[in-house]
Parts: C-alpha cells; sequence; structure tokens
C-alpha cells in the first residue's frame, strides 16, 4: 500500500514564461488542487504573468531605456528610436493601460479610445487600412457608436504591441508574450543551444525572472519545485527559474514536467538537464509526483518511482514502476488559489468576435474528459497518453467541479481545453446545468461531427455554449480521408451551420502541406473555406503548416501517406518534429503567405467575392469546386 505524503512537504509549482496573459495556464491548478486534495501543502505561482507585468510597469520601462542607452547608436532601430523620443509618453502611460486591460481602470478607457493619450507606434499602421470616404468612424463597422472598451482595449492591446517590439529589438530578440526563445527547444536533438544561452550573461528578461523566482521561494519556502512547461516556447523560461533556484538554494528539489515533456522529451539522453531540474516526468503528473513525493520522504525506494528520468552516477536513468494513473473521475477540482486572478490582461489584438475569445477575458479552463474519444487522426500523436487514453466522468462529477470554481473565483466563464469534447458529454452536461439552473457560458473544442444535430447545438447553446472550434484541416474529401477525420467537406458545412443558427461561434483550424497535397487540392480547400465563410458557417479559423511528429501515424508509417522521412541527427534532448520528402514537390511556404492572407480578409468580411487565385503572388490552377457547392450542401 502507498504511503500518503506527509503535510509538512511544501511543493510549489509554476507558469514559466511564456503562455497567455488573459487566463493561467491550468497545468499548475490542476496540480495543486490534486495534492492538496492528497494532503499535500501545495500552492502556486504563475511566473509569466509576474514577468510581463514587471517589465510592462514604470519601473519596467526605465530598465529598458537604461538597455537602450548602452546600445551603439548605429544599433538603434527606427522603431526603438521613436520609442526613446516619445518616452516620457510611455512612462506615463503604461501602468493605466495595463490597468485598463486589467479591467481595473475602466475610465480611463474613453482617453485610451480617444488616440491622443497613448503613443502610436508601427503597430496602429493597420488601422489605416480602415478608411471611411464620408470622413466617418472608419472603425464603426467593428465596435459601433459606444464600443468604447472594446476600441480601447483594441488600442491598449497595439500599445502594448509596440512596446514588446522594442523590447525584442533592444533587449532580448526572442521575447513574444505567448512564446519565448522557442527556437532553442523544440525539436532540438542537442542540448547545446540550450546550454549556450543559459551560461550567457543575464540580460534585462532574464534578471527579472530570476529576482521574481527567488521572491516566490522567500514567500513559500517551498521544499519541491514543479516547474510545468506545455510548450517549446516555455522551456528557456523553465531553465532560468530552476538554474535560479539551485543557486539561491541547491537543496531545493526541482521536478520538470508538463506537455513539451510529454511529446517532446521521451528519449531524454542529456545528463546536464539534471544540472537544472532533479526529476524529469512523463505524461499526467499526479501519480508521478505522489511517488516522487513518497521517495523523497524516504517512503519509497527509487526504484519505485512512476515515469520518471533522473541523473544516476552521471548518466540519465528511467524509472518506471507501472502504476496505473489516477482516474479522471478521482484528480479532484483544480484550484486558482494564490494565482493574481485579477491581475490577469484582457486583450484583443484582432478584431473579429470568434478570434478574440483566446486572449480576451478570464476564463476558468477545464476539461471535460481525459484524453480523445476518436483517436484516428494521422496528423495527431495519437500514440501519447494525452490523446489515447480516454477517460470521462459523469456530468455530475463535472458540474460539481464548475460549481466549485464558480464559488472559489466568482467567475463563470469556463473554456473547456480537451483535444475533442465528446458530443454525448456535452449533451449531458447541459442537461445537467439545466437541472440545476446553473448558469454559466463555455466554449471548447469538437470534432464536426454529425451527432451534432440542429437540436443538440440548440440545447447546447441553451447551456450556455458561446462559441466552438474544430479540426476541418486541409477542405478537400480526399485527404480528409487520408487523414482519417472521420468527416467530409458537406459534413462540416451541415455541422458547422447547426452552430452558427443556435447562436454559437465557429473557428476552423485548418491546414496546409499535408503529404501529397497539390498545389489545385490548395485552392480548391480554399475555395471551399472562402464559401463556408460566406455562407456564414464558420466565423474564424488558422492555416496552420502541417509538421510531421514522430508520435504520430504519418511519422510512425510514412509509407501509407506516400512520403519519405528525413533521417534524424543523433538524439539526446528533444524529439519531435521530422522532416519528410514529398514526391508532390510543392513550395507549400508560398501558397501559405496566400492562404493567410486571404483568411485574414474573410475573418474582417473582406473579399468574400473575390476569385481565390487573386490572394495567391503566382499563377495557379482555377479552383474545380462548384461555385454553390456549400450552398448546394445545405439545402
Amino acid at each position: 500500500m502507498s504511503v500518503s505524503p506527509a503535510p509538512s512537504l511544501r511543493v510549489l509549482s509554476v507558469i514559466p514564461p511564456m503562455t497567455q496573459l488573459n487566463t493561467p495556464y491550468p497545468s499548475t491548478a490542476y496540480l495543486t488542487g490534486f495534492l492538496r486534495s492528497r494532503g499535500v501543502m501545495a500552492v502556486q505561482e504563475d511566473l509569466a504573468l509576474a514577468l510581463v507585468l514587471r517589465l510592462f510597469s514604470r519601473e519596467g520601462l526605465l530598465a529598458v531605456r537604461a538597455c537602450i542607452a548602452d546600445l551603439p547608436r548605429q544599433q538603434r532601430t527606427p522603431r526603438v528610436q521613436a520609442f526613446e523620443r516619445e518616452f516620457e509618453r510611455y512612462l506615463a502611460t503604461v501602468e493605466p493601460a495595463v490597468a485598463f486591460l486589467q479591467g481595473r481602470d475602466p475610465s480611463i478607457g474613453h482617453r485610451i479610445a480617444g488616440r491622443h493619450f497613448l503613443p502610436e507606434g508601427p503597430r496602429f499602421a493597420p488601422l489605416d487600412a480602415y478608411v471611411d470616404d464620408e470622413g466617418g468612424d472608419p472603425l464603426a463597422w467593428a465596435f459601433g457608436a459606444l464600443g468604447v472598451t472594446d476600441r480601447a482595449r483594441h488600442f491598449a492591446t497595439l500599445y502594448l504591441d509596440d512596446v514588446a517590439d522594442v523590447l525584442r529589438e533592444a533587449v532580448d530578440a526572442r521575447f513574444e508574450f505567448v512564446r519565448y526563445a522557442e527556437s532553442l527547444a523544440q525539436s532540438q536533438a542537442s542540448f547545446n543551444p540550450l546550454a549556450q544561452a543559459l551560461a550567457a550573461p543575464e540580460n534585462l528578461v532574464d534578471r527579472c525572472l530570476r529576482e521574481l523566482t527567488l521572491d516566490a521561494l522567500a514567500r513559500h519556502v517551498p521544499h519541491v519545485v514543479l516547474v510545468s512547461t506545455p510548450f517549446p516556447g516555455n522551456v528557456y523560461g523553465a531553465f532560468r527559474i530552476a538554474q535560479a533556484i539551485k543557486a539561491h538554494d541547491a537543496s531545493v528539489v526541482t521536478v520538470l514536467g508538463g506537455g513539451f515533456v510529454n511529446t517532446e522529451l521521451r528519449e531524454l539522453a542529456e545528463p546536464r538537464v539534471f544540472d537544472y531540474f532533479d526529476y524529469v516526468t512523463l505524461d499526467d503528473g499526479e501519480r508521478p509526483l505522489l511517488a516522487l513525493l513518497e521517495h523523497l520522504q524516504g517512503a519509497r525506494p527509487r526504484e519505485k518511482l512512476v515515469r520518471s528520468f533522473l541523473r544516476v552516477d552521471g548518466a540519465v536513468r528511467y524509472v518506471d514502476a507501472g502504476e496505473p494513473d489516477i482516474p479522471f473521475a478521482e484528480v479532484g477540482t483544480p484550484t486558482w488559489d494564490g494565482l493574481p486572478l485579477d491581475r490577469y490582461l484582457s486583450l484583443l489584438d484582432m478584431l473579429n468576435p470568434m478570434h478574440r475569445l483566446w486572449s480576451d477575458a478570464r476564463w476558468n479552463k477545464l476539461t471535460v474528459a481525459h484524453g480523445c474519444y476518436w483517436k484516428k487522426c494521422s496528423f495527431c500523436d495519437v500514440s501519447l497518453d494525452y490523446i489515447s487514453r480516454y477517460d470521462a466522468v459523469a456530468a455530475a462529477t463535472l458540474v460539481d467541479r464548475i460549481e466549485t470554481i464558480i464559488a472559489e473565483t466568482g467567475q463563470t466563464g469556463f473554456h473547456f481545453v480537451d483535444e475533442a469534447a465528446p458530443p454525448k458529454a456535452l449533451g449531458a452536461l447541459a442537461a445537467e446545468l439545466q437541472k440545476r439552473n446553473r448558469a454559466i457560458s463555455w466554449w471548447g473544442n469538437i470534432r464536426f461531427e454529425k451527432s451534432f444535430t440542429p437540436e443538440l447545438c440548440h440545447r447546447l447553446a441553451d447551456s450556455g455554449c458561446i462559441a466552438v472550434s474544430g479540426g476541418l484541416e486541409v477542405a478537400s474529401d480526399r485527404l480528409l480521408k487520408l487523414m482519417q477525420k472521420g468527416v467530409s467537406v458537406e459534413q462540416v458545412a451541415r455541422v458547422t451551420q447547426a452552430f452558427t443558427e443556435a447562436g454559437i461561434l465557429v473557428h476552423a483550424y485548418l491546414m496546409y502541406g499535408f503529404p501529397t497535397q497539390t498545389v489545385q487540392d490548395t485552392v480548391d480547400a480554399l475555395e471551399y473555406v472562402r464559401q463556408l465563410f460566406a455562407a456564414g458557417c464558420i466565423q474564424s479559423g488558422f492555416f496552420h503548416r502541417f509538421a510531421c511528429t514522430v508520435h504520430s501515424p504519418v511519422g510512425r508509417h510514412p509509407e501509407q501517406f506516400g512520403v519519405r522521412l528525413k533521417p534524424l541527427p543523433k538524439v539526446s534532448f528533444a524529439k519531435n518534429d521530422v522532416g519528410f520528402v514529398d514526391p508532390s514537390g510543392v513550395d507549400h511556404d508560398v501558397l501559405g503567405v496566400a492562404l493567410n492572407k486571404a483568411l485574414y480578409n474573410y475573418m474582417h468580411g473582406l473579399g468574400l467575392d473575390q476569385d481565390v487565385r487573386s490572394w495567391f503572388s503566382g499563377r495557379v490552377p482555377r479552383t474545380t469546386v462548384p461555385r454553390h457547392f456549400i450552398e448546394r450542401a445545405l439545402a
């Protein structure tokens, strides 16, 4: 029988930079809630948010100006020089702008909306594209006559983007709001680039992160620090955090986990990683952490750890006692206790009602079920635990969690972060919410499958569903079949129409560059997308370039998809993306520029009557899709 960790062992979970600024990434909330349910003294910190708030303050801007002063004049870009000229205005406005985006000072929105308060850099240039020939308000189509708050939020977001660009050009070229130094980790076979970056002298961003880390250690005095890294753009920050901890007190146990680790470090063999982290755990953290905490208290031998890497006699060793994961019904309710929920920033970077949901407002992130009920898509990492192990809970349990979170946060907005929320589970959720007369707002990711009937879509809308996102991927029946999506273009049209008619916004994930995709396929796919926008079936979308991963069916069986994988270098660190040779020989990079340009315009209601060939810089074939294909499918 396992021994529960003693309450005296204090555990701190941290979110490293960068993830998103409007709401906490949920990994630490899940771990903290679970550990507390097992009697562990667990707390959490969002160091990503703390870093941004430190940099985007009067103190932070003064530090940025000091960095600029150290630059030779010839290295100061036009953007940096403009920042210097307007510095006093930036200094006076940065904290009011941040407070407005946090919802703490709404009255300043009137001044921001008037466009005479904030200094305007290059990020404001696209606003000039919205020209009103009659001399009226060029943005009235987006905000109307009274949309002061949204208008000001958009301008304040552009303002922060301008300052971030200055920081990137004058302080740290790797800095971005949603990712930081991503290239140092993503599919990096060798640890050398990251090691060199960590050995370099600290810049302003590094120094701020170290100070914030030490502040958190002083507040919580933890024995164990868990660093959750969901994306490659968190990894550099995670290692800088661990570096600061080890320099301050080497006895603090540091543990690395999260989505990046689960995906890219499954073959970890680099001993230098353990100069920073004592342990690296794979897949869901609950069971490995319980085992690790027991080990640290002397109640479990090292050989009984679960899915954990560690360094033994200078070499990396993987230990897995093979104990089963904690059932999803028993992981407990995530908690946001300890996170500064009133300090997150509601950003509005794109004038599209659906697209804004990812960056605007604070959402309680929750999972309807563990894993994916479909788990067949050939481009997806279906062999990994977070996809392959499907584990659902009863609707009553889910709504119990929802009610607990509302009581804690006082907020009723939920983002369900499933790979694809099951239609049956969502229907049961809607019924349980109605049974309890509980009003919430929610959105999440789904598959565009036929189970989402008009009747079910209306029930979901009545339960509080405001938006859904789903993978249309390549709008081609041939390629959808090759992808094993289990849907057709006609079916997607009917399902998305059902959501739209129920008053639910729809976002489509789109893909280009899939194996054997031709130029004709790409042109036809864009025509399908144009018709879906024109028919009002979808309101938002995003094109991403297909990447072959070693954990996907394409990466595991490339011969079934007509491609040949390029050999990988010797891997001791990260392994995920793998290059491939597609006999079609299509230049997808060039096509991608046209696809994203077209999509940007479609999301703003522009160019929907244009021939899709007009978006491409070179000659492309005429579409073979009938002009009224979607219209007929809906009829």
